[in-house]
């Protein structure tokens, strides 16, 4: 927070204007420079304008002024405070330590092992002890046989890059090192491994003679390649999922064998959490360093979902995660809370967004009362959320305040009906957010004002960084670890996971305030540095007994580049004439721990097509024009919504773009009609224009959204008043008509009803109109009976079921498709020169379906002419489309 305060206060010279996270992450960087000049002790006095050249870019340029000025500020600010850099206290005590023993060595037994020196002062401790009197410095995998050219040319990428340095450093001569006095059964085991390993990591530019290197090691003991792969294996997974599987149950098979132990490494922590999540399946705890961010407990989710709601308070999905949270009580018993939370989500939250919280409790009302209870509940969300709204009433709070606003908001959702709520702060979870926001609260006052969704985003991002390791027994056998902690262990069996470009190694970080060239001026290392480090690190993992190296073909879906280590092994193995040892059998393991049965129970095989087929007495008598078409498509759709009586529920927030815009033009159309049925009006653009305004309102569609609404209808309104003018002469106007006919068929009487958008009379034939803002069905579809819409309209006209016309014939059947886009609007004929003839096909068609359903053995096929369904269907689920359509077998269809 401190850096922030100087970022913010600078951050003219690095011409941006920054918020609260951008503060905090540049603040990140100046906190990784000042580190690296204490650690490497460059020289902080350094005028950093003269290392910025005429060939660099502006930006660098900015940078350095920027720099300059936090070099100086700094340091007075921690002198302000009384207080020195973590990275400057931690050099001067090993430059400290140094001193003394030096000056006077320690006279007793003093060992330094398993460090590589990386840093200035370490690796001056590390010569220090190695010249006490009983001093002794282990350097860990130190590669004796390593070709001199390629000792020399060791830099920072090279895994024995770190130690080159040290010994350099110390004035040691590698073959002055004396080798480990371990008993010899163990270096003939593991001398040609480390060989191997060591030879496919050698620097690039000296790979050329690596066939040489081959046959040389052949001449010195036959078959050394074979040898040192002994143990070795290498497994290839598909995806991450499959490669957790397989790790965890290489880690699973470890234990079946008494006292052997096993180990997965891997810096991805994605990865080990899987891992972990698939030993459960076993009722296996391994022991993991991995530890979890904080953002996933249940704890921070709550924090972060109250600080989405201040960005928009009414939000279905927030709002439903906030009430469904297993921790909200709202001063409610659990029993009510769950039948109102119930009411509130299917009335008020599902469907369209509100537009704000009266629209929301507009949405719930009522006149029987019944949903008292679910407005109660909106009311309590609403004052729980205010205090923390009220913040922003001038669009910017401090983020101290907003910090406060979701901890009392937090608590008073947690609260039960005896108060409370403190218990929220409980676990580490709780423990783990109160920090975060109690450093808010005491520590930010120098970042900028925020904003309601800077705000959520700088709260979001400090809950990510934060991990927690939950406690509890673990096997002890098992553990999961990072690259830094795998340094300290042993281990019978060793995964290697991770093994991609960009996860081991990791890509080199990049420095937004010093380019490459500039770090090496100043004297601070190259960021592929770590990289070396990391190298050095599975070199000495490699080296167990036995090592699976687990590579994942493809992360989050697209392919991945296999590490570079791994290639460069997998081609040295290439050139001995090997393949790499495999086991195949993992992946077979994984595979088939999930996958179906060949010849599976009853129970649990594939569903097949259902064809249910309910009494005749339960089949609809009566049926729309438009669940023809269903019944005609999907007959499973009419059973399932006909029969069973079930109905879609609205997913929360549902887009209501499309549902919105073809209902606006609906009711325009109609108002405009039944308005202005004679002569049009001087101002008809206009008056349309302000009816699919007003329709649109009514319908709630969001603000953001109109503007691009009120375009397409000021685009659209000229069209439509060059309709009218066609249309009109010599018609009679009948709007939202309803019509309905009857017949007899064999289990009774049926009907047949519809609504015409629009029916034009003249004299005794009549043009059915039907206004469409989406697809229209084609003519093939019209005249082969899929979309008999506006044909069984027309043959409810021609037998006289529109009570205000009586029998008439059918002239034109058109859809007119209605946009605003590039073509505001077109007219599309579907009658086929003869609307008669198609209405009395079309009935007769409907006639024979008729008949035939009231067979009791016909059943409701689910997608009978799936070919010509485009949209999911609402019961799709509900009659596992996927299993007997795309896994099963989906022949059957009628």
């Amino acid at each position: 927070f401190e850096l922030a305060g100087l970022v913010v206060a600078h951050e003219h010279l690095l011409e941006r204007t920054l918020d609260a996270a951008g503060a905090l992450g540049l603040a990140d960087a100046l906190a990784a420079f000042l580190d690296g000049l204490q650690i490497e002790e460059a020289d902080a006095d350094i005028d950093l304008a003269t290392v910025v050249e005429g060939e660099f870019a502006e930006h660098w340029r900015k940078s350095a002024d920027f720099l300059d000025v936090a070099l100086t500020a700094w340091p007075r600010r921690l002198a302000e405070l009384g207080l020195m850099d973590v990275a400057t206290r931690r050099v001067a005590l090993l430059r400290r330590l140094a001193a003394l023993w030096r000056e006077a060595p320690p006279a007793q037994v003093l060992i330094a092992a398993g460090s590589t020196g990386s840093t200035k002062a370490t690796a001056d401790l590390l010569a220090t002890i190695a010249a006490a009197p009983r001093g002794l410095v282990v350097l860990p995998g130190l590669d004796f046989s390593l070709a001199e050219a390629a000792w020399e040319a060791a830099e920072d990428q090279h895994p024995q890059g770190s130690l080159r340095r040290l010994l350099r450093r110390a004035g040691v001569a590698r073959a002055d090192v004396r080798r480990w006095q371990g008993s010899e059964e163990t270096i003939d085991a593991s001398r040609w491994r480390l060989r191997v390993i060591n030879e496919a990591l050698r620097p690039a530019e000296l790979t050329a003679d690596w066939l040489a290197v081959i046959a040389e090691l052949e001449r010195e003991a036959p078959g050394a390649i074979r040898t040192g792969l002994a143990g070795l294996s290498l497994v290839n997974a598909h995806g991450e999922e499959e490669a957790a599987s397989a790790a965890a149950l290489m880690l699973r098979e470890a234990l079946e064998v008494p006292g052997r132990t096993a180990a997965l490494v891997t810096p991805d922590a994605g990865l080990a959490r899987r891992v972990e999540a698939r030993l459960t399946r076993w009722n296996v705890t391994a022991d993991s360093s991995v530890g979890q961010s904080l953002a996933l407990s249940s704890q921070a989710i709550l924090a972060g979902l109250v600080a989405r709601a201040m960005v928009d308070p009414v939000d279905p999905i927030v709002l439903l995660a906030l009430v469904k949270h297993p921790a909200t009580r709202l001063g409610l018993p659990a029993e009510a809370l769950a039948a109102a939370r119930e009411t509130l989500e299917r009335r008020g939250l599902r469907g369209p967004r509100p537009r704000d919280w009266a629209a929301l409790e507009r949405r719930l009302a009522d006149p029987s009362g019944r949903t008292e209870a679910a407005i109660d509940l909106a009311q309590r969300l609403r004052q729980v959320l205010r205090p923390a709204m009220d913040l922003f009433a001038d669009d910017t709070t401090t983020a101290a305040d907003a910090a406060k606003a979701v901890a009392q908001a937090v608590e008073s959702l947690a609260a039960g009906p005896r108060g409370g709520g403190s218990e929220f702060w409980t676990g580490q979870g709780g423990a783990g957010v109160a920090e975060v926001l109690s450093r808010l609260i005491s520590e930010s006052e120098a970042l900028p004002p925020v904003t309601r969704s800077g705000f959520a985003e700088l709260l979001e991002g400090l809950l990510a960084r934060e991990i927690t390791r939950p406690g509890g027994a673990s096997h002890p056998r098992l553990r999961i670890l990072g690259v830094l902690e795998a340094r300290l262990i042993q281990a019978d069996l060793v995964i290697l996971a991770g093994l991609e470009e960009g996860v081991w190694p990791a890509a080199a970080p990049i420095d937004p305030f010093l380019s490459r060239p500039m770090r090496a001026r100043i004297g601070l290392p190259p960021p592929e540095r770590r990289i070396g480090l990391a190298a050095h690190d599975f070199a000495q993992a490699a080296c167990a007994p036995e090592v699976v190296l687990l590579h994942t073909q493809r992360r989050g879906g697209s392919p991945t580049v296999q590490s570079r280590w791994l290639w460069r092994l997998r081609t040295l193995i290439a050139g001995a004439g090997l393949e790499p040892f495999g086991r195949p059998e993992v992946l077979a393991w994984a595979r088939a721990l999930d996958a179906p049965l060949a010849d599976p129970p009853p129970s649990l095989r594939t569903a097949q097509r259902p064809r249910p087929a309910p009494p005749v007495s339960a089949r609809p008598r009566e049926l729309p024009v438009t669940a023809v078409e269903t019944w005609v498509r999907d007959p499973y759709a009419i059973y399932a919504r006909r029969i069973l009586g079930l109905k879609r529920l609205d997913p929360p927030d549902a887009r209501m773009d499309a549902m919105a815009r073809g209902t606006a033009i609906h009711r325009a159309f109609e108002r405009f009609a039944l308005d202005h049925p004679g002569d049009l009006p001087q101002d008809g653009e206009q008056i349309f224009q302000a009816l699919i305004w007003d329709a649109l309102e009514v319908a709630g569609m969001p603000g953001a959204r109109m503007v691009r609404e009120a375009a397409l209808a000021r685009n659209v309104a000229p069209w439509v008043l060059e309709f009218e003018r066609r249309r009109r002469p010599g018609a009679r106007l009948l709007v939202e008509r309803s019509g309905r006919m009857q017949w007899d068929a064999p289990a009774g009487a049926f009907a047949l009803t519809a609504r015409a958008d629009r029916i034009e009379a003249r004299g005794k034939v009549a043009d059915i109109l039907d206004f469409k803002t989406g697809r229209t069905p084609t003519q093939k579809q019209v005249d082969a009976g899929l979309s008999p819409q506006l044909s069984l309209t027309a043959a409810i006209l021609a037998a006289g079921g529109f009570s205000d016309i009586g029998p008439a014939t059918p002239g034109e059947l058109l859809y007119v498709r209605v946009t605003g886009g590039r073509t505001p609007g077109e007219e599309q004929w579907r009658d086929a020169g003869d609307a008669a003839a198609l209405a009395a096909a079309a009935l007769e068609g409907l006639k024979r379906r008729v008949a035939r359903f009231d067979d009791p053995a016909t059943p409701y096929v689910s997608r009978a002419a799936a070919q010509f369904i485009a949209d999911p269907g609402d019961f799709d689920q509900l009659a596992r489309l996927w299993e007997w359509a795309v896994v099963g077998d989906a022949e059957g269809a009628e």
